[in-house]
């Protein structure tokens, strides 16, 4: 005989809280994952991207591994347009989403790295 979704649960709790710390977990993998998915399809090995911004193979690493509480704010700019994009600050609650600043690419890329960033 089939269980009701009731009776399984009373038979398997849920710890939510284990499961919201393991959400927090994958999200900051697929983050992780897209920093370097960027640098890569920017053209750049860890050392080159490093070189960019001013910082170590292994600080660059440390960032593409989500590790991002004790960079500074310049070393994740420097990242985002060493890599071709911008680094935006949003105030985000709930549903609410106001950009508290922008920072604009001051470098300049050829037109073939721009239809490349449009893709991503």
């Amino acid at each position: 005989m089939a269980m009701s979704l009731n009776g399984f649960l009373a038979e398997h709790p849920v710890d939510l809280e284990r499961v919201e710390a393991h959400k927090k977990r994958m999200l900051a993998e697929v983050r992780a994952y897209r920093l370097r998915e960027l640098r890569e399809v920017a053209g750049l090995t860890q050392e080159q991207g490093a070189a960019r911004i001013g910082v170590s193979q292994r600080q660059l690493s440390k960032i593409e591994h989500g590790n991002l509480k004790n960079s500074k704010f310049g070393t994740v700019r420097g990242y985002m347009e060493a890599v071709g994009g911008n680094l935006t600050i949003e105030y985000v609650n709930g549903d609410a989403r106001v950009q508290i600043a922008r920072h604009q690419l001051q470098q300049r890329f050829p037109r073939s790295f721009r239809r490349i960033r449009a893709q991503i």
